[in-house]
């Protein structure tokens, strides 16, 4: 397998990196690999997956915490 050294990385950078890797369990190699994976190589996802996952989502989602304007406010955020 190849070895990539990786230059100049911002120590803030490498604070964040590391605390990732500790709170996946990884090692920080571990952690960066799975970093590019993600977004190199993502895993195409079933419609009916992705579906399924927002039905999970959404029955957390009080009906109270958005509201109709809110909605309207997002929608026409930006336009002229």
């Amino acid at each position: 397998m190849p070895t990539v050294t990786i230059k100049n990385l911002p120590d803030d950078l490498y604070a964040r990196l590391k605390a990732a890797a500790k709170a996946h369990h990884r090692s920080i190699n571990g952690e960066i690999i799975h970093c590019l994976e993600s977004m190199l190589m993502p895993r195409r996802i079933d419609p009916t997956e992705r579906l399924e996952r927002l039905r999970r989502i959404r029955v957390r989602i009080p009906p109270e915490a958005i509201t109709p304007e809110a909605l309207e406010e997002a929608i026409n955020e930006g336009r002229p």
